[in-house]
């Protein structure tokens, strides 16, 4: 009787395999992922009002009622068909739009303005006078429109349909 004892790597062993801990992962660590995805959300959320290009305004709606009177006349641009340019009902030249819209709003006490256009005014150039406006100091500005108009259902608020 011959007894034998089976050697660790002998013949009946083969080759060795590696042990578990050293085998290589196949998972994905989500967590560095995870950290730079809510640090960029943090990022574009403070970012993103930042990013609003043009000027603030308030536009009306189609069937707004009339804004509340303050204490104070809010100020009055207008934009003539002609390429004019009013303030309140003295014209002013191009080039002294902005140093005069600074003046006034160094007097006023609130930043209310009132844009009229007229109808044919090319849209650049309202938001020229606009740009005017917001960079001399008024930054609450109202586009003046006459009521009964078109709405986006088709129907008009005109007794006259049109």
């Amino acid at each position: 009787m011959a007894g034998g004892l089976i050697q660790p790597g002998g013949a009946a062993g083969g080759r060795r395999r590696r042990s578990r801990a050293s085998a290589p992962m196949s998972e994905i660590n989500v967590t560095p992922f995870v950290d730079v995805m809510l640090v960029l959300l943090i990022i574009f959320m403070v970012a993103a009002p930042l990013l609003t290009a043009g000027v603030p305004i308030e536009l009306p709606e189609t069937a707004a009622a009339p804004l509340p009177q303050e204490q104070e006349e809010p100020l009055a641009v207008t934009v003539a068909a002609d390429g004019r340019i009013l303030i309140g009902s003295t014209e002013v030249p191009r080039n002294e739009l902005l140093p005069r819209l600074q003046a006034i709003a160094g007097e006023r006490q609130g930043d209310k303005v009132f844009l009229r256009a007229d109808g044919v005014v090319p849209y650049g150039e309202i938001m020229v006078v606009m740009g005017a406006l917001n960079a001399g100091g008024f930054r609450d500005i109202g586009l003046v429109t006459d009521p009964g108009g078109p709405s986006l259902d088709g129907t008009s608020d005109d007794p006259d349909g049109n």
